[in-house]
């Protein structure tokens, strides 16, 4: 089997499940890896590889080494042609970065001149119109992610987010632009005139099959899920045979679903999940230390673990919640993490997880370094089989999903 032709980089876990669920649903076999792979890990059977790892809200030197470790990775094991850096789409990042870093030593290690800069999304209301990113109907710096915990959006304009996390030339290239053709995008992002990173208009995923027939090819590619799933497309479209996904079912075995995410659309999942099933809260107001909320926890889970779902959540709005505190954030983390490892060691077979974070903090807990990518739960939201494990995982952003995807998540019979 020929190499992969496409492998990406995602700033967090959840991010590498939408990118990948992107591209499956474009046709592609995926497969996806958790932190920076070593030489030893091989991929397989698949059409594009996906390495997740947790970089977003690292200190700028370590994140570009851990990407650079994985675009060497990508590169020389797997010999993937085109490398993408996802990042979310509502492009979070601290001033000083960290997607303008990361872009940067991932231009200089591949020696590309240039590339696009493209975080629209439309399917999830992320679009980028005369350089401004909407979210929905508001600019990002009017939209919930203005008060993000760790990286706070007060800008909208993506050409002055660029322009601060790098010391290269960033321009705006217009949807009038875009609307020329593939051709005339690829002639605007080849750096001619020493621009180093484009930023791309698109409202649409007729904007995006342009950008992404523009970049084919491109060692080096980076926006959101929308335009990776577009170059999905355009690579599907050369294969010689179609891909058929043999049905996955649910494992036997109790399930456990674990909420950390704050944002709106996850405390509207949770309150449905608790109205269907057994729940028990991780309020740190409640005790003198955040690590003292494990035990019972833990006990409470070792009672009610069995044939029904059970639900622990520190989800909470914000006037139920004290004030935003990133010690307190890494411990509620190591809770979650600890709370799968000890669900899974009594016989858990299926974990619903619902933010980047405590995703983060599960997989990391649990060891888990690659899945299969299943079918999608939600848009964005996929099954991932792990390869070694024998547990199916779905992982969600906090943003993403309906109002009951939890609830059909932990009793669905089929993963779809």
């Amino acid at each position: 089997m020929s190499a992969p032709a496409l492998g990406c980089i995602a700033d967090d876990y959840t991010g590498g499940t939408d990118v990948a669920a992107a591209l499956r649903r474009r046709g592609l076999r995926v497969m996806l890896f958790f932190g920076p792979p070593d030489d030893g890990f091989s991929a397989t059977d698949c059409d594009a590889v996906v390495v997740a790892l947790k970089t977003r809200a690292l200190d700028a030197g370590t994140a570009v080494a851990m990407s650079l470790a994985a675009q060497r990775w990508l590169v020389d094991v797997v010999h993937v042609r085109t490398v993408y850096f996802k990042y979310c789409s509502t492009f979070d990042s601290t001033p000083a970065g960290n997607i303008g870093p990361v872009t940067d030593a991932l231009l200089d290690a591949a020696g590309a001149p240039a590339t696009v800069i493209c975080p629209a999304t439309p399917e999830h209301g992320r679009t980028v119109y005369q350089g401004h990113l909407f979210v929905g109907e508001q600019l990002l710096a009017e939209s919930s992610m203005r008060y993000h915990p760790l990286t706070p959006m007060t800008e909208s304009d993506v050409v002055r987010l660029m322009a601060a996390q790098t010391p290269h030339p960033v321009k705006l290239l217009s949807r009038h632009h875009v609307r020329r053709g593939a051709e005339a995008v690829a002639d605007a992002v080849r750096g001619a005139d020493g621009t180093r990173h484009v930023v791309v208009d698109a409202i649409d995923d007729d904007d995006l099959d342009v950008i992404a027939r523009a970049v084919e090819g491109m060692s080096v590619v980076t926006g959101g899920a929308g335009l990776a799933g577009a170059l999905g497309a355009v690579i599907h479209e050369h294969d010689s045979e179609p891909v058929e996904f043999a049905t996955v079912r649910a494992p036997e075995g109790p399930t456990v679903v674990l909420a950390g995410s704050c944002s709106k659309a996850t405390l509207g999942q949770v309150a449905q999940a608790r109205e269907r099933f057994s729940s028990h809260r991780l309020d740190p107001r409640t005790v003198a230390s955040p690590a003292d909320l494990l035990a019972p926890a833990r006990a409470w889970l070792g009672e009610h673990l069995g044939a029904e779902p059970v639900l622990i959540y520190s989800s909470a709005a914000a006037h139920e919640r004290g004030p935003a505190d990133p010690v307190v954030a890494d411990q509620l983390e190591a809770t979650m993490g600890a709370l799968a490892q000890a669900a899974v060691e009594a016989g858990a077979r299926r974990i619903v997880v619902a933010g980047g974070e405590t995703s983060g903090a599960v997989v990391d807990a649990l060891g888990i370094r690659s899945v299969v990518v299943d079918a999608e739960a939600d848009r964005g939201v996929p099954w991932c089989s792990t390869t070694d494990h024998g547990v199916s995982l779905l992982l969600k952003s906090g943003n993403f999903g309906s109002p009951d995807l939890l609830v059909r998540a932990a009793t669905a019979e089929v993963l779809t």
